[in-house]
């Protein structure tokens, strides 16, 4: 991964592209303010867990049933370290360029989807248009504090700039993504068609970031691929997109070959679709048992079981995942590992598996909490652990998502996922 790299500048964004300059958040960064957030953010987090701990030991008088005093407690230190930064730190600082560090800070520390987000920001969006989007083709989540590209989409702006899943987009415009919320990040990298984004990105074996500048396009889902290997006796499918259309698509034709022809789906690089969807087609090829469970602190349990009903084939299956499966596709592939439906071949996902809750704060802020996360039938939750194919086959292991790639040879993981369906009776 990248080095971090000094910041020192003064600048003014317009998000996505999207907006006129009036609506533009006027930012001001320094080295110095930024020691502030680190500093500030490292007190606060080194109280919550030295109150939690002596809490835990029973000194100070916490017990159990005393978390609100606690919570009160830490409030306390936090207003001695705003209090100590206002009055003795080298230079007058604006606290409330502090504060609001802190904040993107304490809920990035939670998750990467986890987000602050300014008055400002806020407004932009829940403003923010739901049709006619242009992107730059790419999905994006945080790793190390950085945007980093989960997946590429075929055909795209960003396909045709060769980016690909893991490289790290440092910076758009000036700004660097380190300093944003993931919200925000996506909002930027959005506009309308034909509006150019320029962004630094670091790639893997490059000491020096590229900055490109790409226009923005309204890309199709790539169409359903399909292939028939070993005298067609293998039915291969990559969707693309877990979309109800495409989902429906494959029933279509899962329904029209029968019951005994073997099943490969390619869900490498496949990052969008609903959680429902992912189960939808889990339950394809389970007609019982549970498919997943939903839980959050204050979250009702919920758990999601396979119906019969939408069964359609007891054939033998495989998945094909890599870094860049990540959500709905991860669902499928959880449940068909973890109910020993099938083989799961490839590199280990992404690990993105949760539900957020939008909080709106009294000034207008807001926060973008995850409320809830998804497990696999085992127990696992994919945001935590991700999925670890059964067979591991392709660039990368269970450790190394920010692994520099090896050159490909071949196609590895479509390979061994073939010879395994090959050697099952149907």
């Amino acid at each position: 991964m990248p080095s971090m790299h000094p910041l020192g500048y003064h600048y003014v964004y317009r998000v996505s592209g999207l907006f006129p300059l009036e609506a533009a958040t006027v930012v001001c960064v320094s080295r110095f303010f930024q020691r502030f957030v680190f500093v500030l953010a490292a007190a606060i987090f080194a109280a919550l867990g030295l109150g939690f701990a002596l809490g835990e030991l029973g000194l100070f008088g916490v017990h159990a049933g005393g978390d609100q005093d606690g919570a009160y407690r830490q409030m306390r230190v936090y207003a001695e370290v705003l209090k100590r930064i206002q009055s003795d730190y080298v230079t007058e600082p604006n606290i409330n360029d502090v504060t609001t560090g802190a904040l993107h800070g304490l809920l990035e520390s939670l998750d990467s989807d986890s987000s602050y987000l300014t008055p400002t920001e806020y407004k932009i969006y829940k403003d923010r248009p739901s049709t006619g989007v242009a992107q730059i083709g790419v999905t994006v989540s945080k790793r190390f504090g950085y945007a980093t590209i989960v997946s590429v989409v075929p055909g795209s702006a960003a396909d045709h700039e060769h980016l690909s899943d893991g490289d790290v987009i440092e910076s758009i415009g000036n700004q660097s993504t380190r300093e944003l919320s993931l919200a925000v990040i996506r909002l930027m990298l959005d506009g309308k068609p034909a509006t150019p984004v320029t962004i630094s990105v670091v790639r893997p074996r490059k000491a020096d970031p590229d900055k490109l500048t790409i226009t923005r396009t309204i890309s199709a889902v790539p169409a359903l691929a399909e292939e028939q290997y070993d005298g067609s006796s293998i039915l291969y499918f990559k969707p693309g997109a877990l979309t109800p259309e495409r989902v429906d698509e494959i029933a279509a034709k899962l329904k029209a070959a029968g019951k005994t022809h073997k099943v490969l789906i390619d869900l490498r690089d496949c990052t969008q679709g609903d959680p429902s969807e992912g189960l939808r087609l889990a339950n394809f090829f389970i007609n019982q048992g549970t498919l997943a469970t939903l839980e959050g602190q204050k979250f009702a349990r919920q758990t999601f079981t396979a119906d019969p009903a939408k069964f359609l084939t007891g054939a033998p299956i495989a998945l094909l995942v890599n870094r860049g499966t990540y959500g709905a596709a991860e669902l499928t592939a959880a449940a068909i590992e973890d109910s020993k439906r099938g083989d799961v071949v490839g590199e280990r996902t992404f690990g993105e598996g949760s539900v957020q809750k939008t909080i709106e704060l009294p000034d207008g802020a807001a926060l973008l909490l995850t409320v809830a996360k998804f497990e696999g039938p085992s127990g696992k939750k994919i945001q935590d652990d991700a999925v670890i194919p059964t067979v591991q086959a392709g660039q990368a292991t269970e450790d190394d998502f920010d692994a520099v790639p090896a050159p490909p040879k071949g196609d590895e993981p479509l390979d061994k996922a073939l010879e395994l369906l090959k050697a099952k009776n149907s």
